[in-house]
Formats: structure tokens, sequence, C-alpha cells
């Protein structure tokens, strides 16, 4: 009982409360008018930045649509709708996405695709996910669902001080699901005490697994934190690259705006081969080599630290939206 009041009361998460007061605030209290006359002075300021180099290069991969691509006619524009539109969808990819689009005027058509997105669409399309192989060109990655996957932590526990162990939790399901990897990471390892694992309990879930949720805090108490794959991208990684604890996870699938195809192995993270028959050893190295372990947290915090410019983010994210709305509406 206690630990799952201590989750309720400090999980360590985003307070979904705070954010949707302040979408609902800036939907009904900023008007859309406001929006669309700043549009052009605040993409204009790009330009005059000395991260514009930095800020473009970033819009060029979320949006790897060129000038040119669309000539008209394309079978996929009747999927295409109004901008003031939104498919039924989760509130957040809505709102999140809605910050940007109210920029723009309201006859523009777009296609929003919610959801944990890990194929490429036929239609060009907004996303907050998608693969790292393949022409991606019709995937547009956006800062999506932002207050469950963008957490970052202060961590004040150096690495050195930290427990010797490997620590998961995550919902997992069965095997033949998009989560496979995490049970497959389970049946090896549940027993080992290397590992402090559990699974949270799901619609579809293994009961000899099930643990109570642990809270971002007690997680850091551990060296070594799992960042594994579910529907798409890890969604813890970004809160264990922010902190003194190493990320471990096999080479990423998928990618989101934290633009993990960019993510460096042994690096950034400690890499694992994806059957994981070398967890432990890894392990291991980075215990008996604090050094090299500091070595990659330090390179992952520098990593962290670009997203936490939030009025460099607020341009990059208006630029890639004007960029996809050009591209599939033309000029406007």
């Amino acid at each position: 009982m206690f630990s799952r009041l201590l989750y309720a009361f400090r999980s360590g998460k985003n307070n979904k409360f705070l954010y949707y007061t302040r979408a609902y605030c800036r939907k009904y209290l900023v008007p859309d008018v406001w929006c669309r006359s700043r549009r052009n002075e605040e993409l204009a300021q790009i330009a005059a930045r000395p991260d514009r180099d930095y800020i473009m290069d970033r819009v060029d991969y979320y949006c790897r649509i060129a000038a040119g691509d669309f000539k008209g006619g394309e079978p996929w524009r009747g999927e295409l709708y109004p901008v003031s539109e939104c498919p039924k969808c989760n509130k957040v990819y809505y709102f999140d996405s809605l910050e940007y689009v109210r920029y723009f005027p309201k006859r523009l058509l777009w296609h929003l695709l919610p959801g944990d997105i890990t194929h490429v669409p036929a239609v060009p399309s907004i996303v907050k996910s998608r693969p790292l192989a393949g022409d991606v060109r019709m995937s547009v990655l956006f800062k999506m669902d932002k207050v469950r996957h963008f957490i970052f932590v202060s961590d004040r526990k150096p690495f050195a001080e930290k427990q010797d162990r490997v620590v998961f939790r995550g919902k997992i399901g069965g095997r033949n699901n998009r989560k496979a990897r995490r049970y497959e990471f389970m049946t090896k390892f549940w027993g080992n005490p290397l590992f402090d694992l559990g699974e949270i309990r799901g619609r579809d879930y293994n009961p000899e697994w099930e643990t109570e949720k642990m809270t971002i805090s007690q997680h850091l108490d551990y060296k070594f934190i799992m960042a594994l794959e579910g529907n798409d991208v890890a969604s813890n990684l970004k809160w264990v690259m922010s902190s003194n604890s190493l990320a471990v996870m096999p080479p990423p699938t998928c990618e989101s705006w934290f633009m993990e195809g960019r993510l460096i192995p042994d690096y950034h993270y400690v890499a694992v081969k994806p059957d994981y028959s070398d967890v432990e050893e890894r392990v291991a190295y980075y215990i008996a080599n604090p050094d090299k372990a500091q070595t990659i947290i330090d390179h992952a915090h520098e990593w962290v630290a670009q997203f936490r410019d939030r009025r460099r983010e607020h341009l990059i994210l208006l630029a890639v939206m004007d960029r996809y709305l050009r591209a599939v509406n033309g000029d406007f």
C-alpha cells in the first residue's frame, strides 16, 4: 500500500493535470488570429540566430520532404483534411499538434497520424514516431505525447554511489506483440540477482512477473537502467540519459523527436546485442571501469541539453510544421 501511495504522489512523471490546464488555457485564451499574425515574424527570427544552422539541420532531419517532391495529383491527396479538424485520438496528440498548427490558415490540409507508429504511411503525415529503416520522407516527426515522453531529471546521486545492479519496470505482454523484446529480456534474466525486474499490470500481462510500480527516483538508485522499446521507442530513455545512471539497450529500431537514430552506441548509451547475450558482460565492464561509465553519462547529458532550450525547441517545431504544410499545400 505504501509503495502505491508513494508512486501516486511522487512518481517523478510530468503532471497531467497541469499539462491539460495549460493546453486548455492556450486553446481558449489565446486567439488563433494572434498566433497567425506572429508566424512569419517568429520564423524570420531563425535566420538571425547564431544557431541557425543547427536549427535547420534538425528541421531537415524531422521533415525530409524536399522542395518539389510533390507535383500535385498524388493519389493520397484525398486523405488530407483541413488543419481545423483533428481525428479522434488521444487528446495529447491533439493538443501538442494544435499548439503549432493554429499558427497557420485553417483552410490548409494535413494528415495527423496519432499513436505509436512503426511503419511509413502512404500519406505524408505528422507522426510521433517512425522506423529507422527505409525511406521515411512520408513520416514527419513532431513532438507529441510530450507529457509522457519528455521527462528530464535532476539526479544528485553520483554513479559511484549507486547499486551495481540493472533495473527494469514496464509493461510486457505476450511474446508475439511489439513488446516481444521485453518478453525475451524478462524470460532471460528473471530471478538473476544482478537484475531488479518487474512487469506492470496491463490488459495482457504475466502474473509471475508482476511487481509494484517504481518511481523514477527509485530507479536512480541503480547504476544501470534498461531502456527497452515497447510499441515504438523506449519511453524512459530521455530521463535515463538525463540521470547519472547508464541507459542500457540494443540499438533502436524507431525514433521520435529525441532523434534516437543519431545516438551513438557506447557513446551515448551502453549498447547490447538484440538477443541480450552480452548484457552481463557489458554491465561487469562498466562496474569495473567507472571512468568509462562516467564518460558515457557526460555524453548523454550533452545530448539531452539540446532539448532543454524551450525557445529554440519552439522555433524548430514551428519550422517543421511550416515545412510540412508548404510541402503538401504549396505556398500560402
